[in-house]
């Protein structure tokens, strides 16, 4: 019998090469006669946002720019963005970029029309809204940011907030992989194993909606990111591989949206927080560590998916030895794609290990859903076999 759920995602997605150079079209019907662009410094400098721009001036639209978006974004940031939004008189919010740009346009959409207190807004269900109508458009194939209802910003000075709304989707999310052709090597492989993340967290998750339609998606992301990844990353400019890349972390944000991630979020948010390790790379340092500690319960389900990312395991008909097997190969394939594996090589001390323990615990809205309950010990256990 299949349980009630309920899945949500974006209105309307274009996947087209070039289609951000056509922007003032794809989109005509939301942006209104002052869009107001969010991206980063990095965006800016590449010159990615450009065809975007120029497709938007060309169309005599009046468009606003904030373009100071920083990795793990904080309060104060969106704060600055938003007031830059309001005085812009924004019609309408284009978020371009990595998922921190897109994180910042959600919450720049929400702020700058409803007006509401952002501490009002944290957690599951509490933004009022109305919003801006609001436009995505990814540069990064991993978080996925264009299909979720979730903004992650950086509160005080380390702690990690999340708002989580279907008043966050995007009216429109663009999806162009001519934007992805110059991510630099490492990029590219630590955005992958991130939405690799997404999809398998979202197919193990213990949540109540956990649903058909996000584990069926959760599948096909891990089909298409395993089979490309490698070749993203040797040969950044291949078309096939890179827009293969970018629906696959669609389809793994559309599953997580809906199906939401779990312990090696929980304990990857720390890292970035403290240590300010980008999100992919966290995510990709415990993830091994978390699936050996959740598979005492979930080996099952794991072997269930691990033939989607790894074909070769099908050949492995024991559950639990074919459960095993994946965590191994997932710790391998980020060694092969060049991606540091140890806290240690990072910085990171066994002396850093309590605090971050105790800082993981906090992410209540994560631990939750993972398949196995983790305590404070278990996570210093888990921090401890990554150094």
């Amino acid at each position: 019998m299949i349980e009630p759920f309920t899945f949500n995602t974006s209105q309307r997605i274009v996947f087209e090469n070039g289609a951000a150079a056509k922007l003032d079209q794809t989109a005509k019907f939301c942006l209104g006669s002052r869009p107001f662009i969010v991206t980063d410094p990095g965006i800016v400098a590449l010159g990615l946002h450009a065809p975007a721009l120029d497709a938007l001036t060309r169309a005599g639209l009046d468009v606003g720019q904030f373009s100071d978006v920083v990795p793990d974004p904080p309060r104060a940031l969106v704060e600055k963005a938003v007031e830059a939004a309001k005085s812009h008189q924004a019609t309408s919010v284009v978020g371009f970029g990595g998922g921190s740009s897109l994180d910042v346009a959600k919450l720049v959409a929400l702020l700058a029309q409803s007006g509401e207190d952002l501490d009002e807004a944290w957690g599951i269900d509490n933004a009022k809204g109305p919003r801006l109508p609001l436009i995505l458009i990814p540069t990064t194939a991993g978080t996925g940011s264009e299909v979720t209802p979730i903004s992650i910003i950086t509160v005080g000075e380390e702690e990690k907030r999340g708002v989580v709304s279907p008043l966050l989707l995007p009216d429109l999310a663009v999806l162009d992989p001519l934007l992805t052709l110059g991510l630099p090597a490492a990029v590219t492989a630590a955005t992958g194993i991130d939405a690799m993340v997404h999809a398998i967290e979202a197919y193990a998750s213990r949540s109540a909606n956990n649903n058909p339609v996000s584990r069926m998606l959760a599948l096909e992301a891990l089909r298409l990111l395993g089979a490309n990844i490698e070749t993203a990353v040797s040969t950044p400019r291949d078309e096939g591989a890179r827009g293969s890349m970018l629906l696959g972390s669609m389809f793994a944000g559309m599953a997580f949206a809906n199906s939401p991630v779990a312990a090696v979020h929980a304990l990857a948010y720390p890292l970035g927080g403290t240590f300010h390790i980008a999100h992919g790379l966290s995510n990709a340092l415990v993830l091994p560590h978390v699936l050996r500690f959740n598979n005492s319960v979930a080996s099952a389900t794991y072997a269930e998916i691990a033939p989607s990312l790894f074909p070769e395991l099908s050949q492995v008909t024991s559950p639990q030895a074919r459960a095993d097997a994946f965590a191994e190969k997932l710790a391998e394939l980020a060694s092969k794609l060049g991606l540091q594996t140890r806290l240690s090589k990072l910085g990171i001390g066994a002396e850093d290990v309590p605090k971050l323990a105790r800082d993981a615990m906090k992410q209540t809205r994560l631990l939750v859903n993972n398949p196995r309950e983790m305590t404070e010990a278990d996570a210093l256990e888990i921090y401890r076999s990554a150094l």
